[in-house]
């Protein structure tokens, strides 16, 4: 790789693989955005949407999962075929400009900066764990350990480690959760297929339409995680593989072997929280809806320790709480990886520092891999209500889905002059984007008619 891996040579130059079992070895990008949604989204906004809707709402975390990939195939295709990155091609949209940003830039500036509220609703949950785990320190002080522990692992910000780290936290707690779900069919709140099929009806009452919405923004892969799978596709080589863009039969060749890895990436990684989402979410259902109990406020981890004791016994808890640590740390983990990228990137679209100056980019890296997670300590204990604030964050997850949408569309329109795509996800890309739109545009008017 060379020295800046957002500058693309024909020194990078790789032959993309043709056997499925060569292509898995690259695979990568997605298990990172999959440590970010395995955590705030299913932990504790599904499983609460569970509690408070019953079944009902089953379809709405299904159809999180699923329609936005394409928008997010969209994001990596960009990547590969033209090496910049999410902010330069923002900055290359149409519309008002102002200073040197165009309004899109301002618009994830804005909105991501928001988000701050949703992190430090995850990191609280973190902090709750440890303590229940290690009583011996206050809420407060495995609050801000959690935010030095965060920073000094993206410190160095390697992308090999980022990759890997994820991988490991969310292995465990996915194959306890699927447990979980199938030794819950012995107990007293066992489900049927009945129950699930009625939560597949598109039906979706009054009262828990701001929690679905948040729950929308934030289950599988959201905004802000869209917008972070460009920079992992650059990072993991997809782009430097496939060289820089000369148009050429060669370059179209290996465009169209490393976007179709990328594909396959993308997709196991869907699958994997698909599972994990829908398990939260009937166990939450099951468990939680059927024992009228909501998670709320800081007793939010020790009610849905429920979920996991009633199925697999009051021995589980223990075990419950290490994977709850792991994935809600490694949402953490992931989220800050992504910042610690993004916001340079808005910078230097913005005109604030030159992010293709190696050193200069570097330095600001490591100086927000300190300052982001501190930042996120203090609002958590500001506020001291982790739920609302994650399900706030999911809220404006799904107002920046809108603009992500549109910036999707138009990556498209550009993309397909020259790289035409098949049917098929043509077909899922116009279902995608009408799938968000109309979810989108319902629950904001059912959330600002009340």
């Amino acid at each position: 790789m060379p020295a800046d891996i957002y500058v693309i040579t024909e020194s990078t130059i790789k032959e993309p693989p043709a056997s499925l079992r060569e292509k898995l070895k690259f695979l990568g990008p997605g298990f990172i955005l999959s440590a970010s949604i395995v955590g705030s989204g299913e932990l504790i906004a599904t499983t609460t949407l569970g509690a408070r809707a019953g079944f009902i709402a089953f379809w709405i975390i299904i159809v999180s999962c699923l329609v936005k990939v394409a928008v997010q195939l969209e994001f990596g295709t960009q990547a590969i075929l033209t090496g910049k990155t999410a902010m330069h091609s923002f900055n290359t949209l149409p519309g008002p400009r102002p200073g040197k940003a165009n309004w899109v830039v301002w618009t994830v500036f804005i909105l991501t900066s928001l988000k701050i509220i949703q992190i430090g609703g995850i990191l609280g949950g973190t902090a709750i764990v440890l303590h229940m785990l290690f009583p011996f320190l206050p809420v407060y002080a495995w609050a801000f350990i959690m935010a030095l522990a965060a920073s000094a692992m993206i410190y160095k910000g390697y992308y090999n480690v980022i990759e890997k780290v994820s991988l490991v936290m969310i292995a465990g707690f996915t194959i306890a959760t699927i447990t979980a779900v199938f030794m819950l069919q012995y107990t007293v709140f066992s489900f049927s297929w009945q129950e699930i099929s009625e939560g597949l009806q598109f039906k979706l009452p009054p009262p828990i339409v701001a929690i679905a919405f948040g729950a929308f923004g934030i289950t599988g892969v959201g905004a802000d995680e869209i917008v972070a799978y460009n920079y992992w596709c650059i990072e993991k080589g997809y782009a430097a593989y496939t060289g820089p863009r000369d148009d050429s039969p060669e370059w179209k060749k290996r465009a169209r072997g490393w976007i179709n890895v990328m594909y396959l990436d993308a997709i196991v990684a869907m699958i994997i929280y698909t599972i994990v989402t829908a398990a939260f979410y009937l166990l939450g259902a099951a468990v939680l809806h059927g024992s009228s109990v909501i998670p709320e406020g800081n007793d939010v981890i020790e009610t849905l320790a429920l979920i996991y004791t009633q199925s697999l016994g009051p021995g589980a808890k223990t075990l419950y709480l290490a994977g709850a640590f792991f994935v809600l740390f490694s949402s953490v983990f992931a989220s800050l990886a992504a910042w610690t990228r993004i916001f340079p990137d808005i910078f230097g679209q913005m005109g604030w520092i030159n992010f293709f100056d190696v050193q200069q980019r570097k330095k600001l890296v490591s100086w927000l891999a300190w300052i982001i997670p501190l930042v996120w300590a203090i609002m958590y204990l500001f506020i001291n209500l982790p739920v609302i604030m994650i399900i706030s964050g999911g809220i404006v997850g799904s107002v920046l889905l809108f603009v992500i949408v549109f910036a999707a569309i138009l990556f498209r329109n550009r993309r397909v002059q020259f790289m035409p795509s098949g049917i098929l996800y043509d077909t899922a890309f116009v279902i995608s984007i009408i799938s968000i739109f109309m979810v989108g545009v319902y629950g904001l008017v059912q959330l600002f008619s009340k």
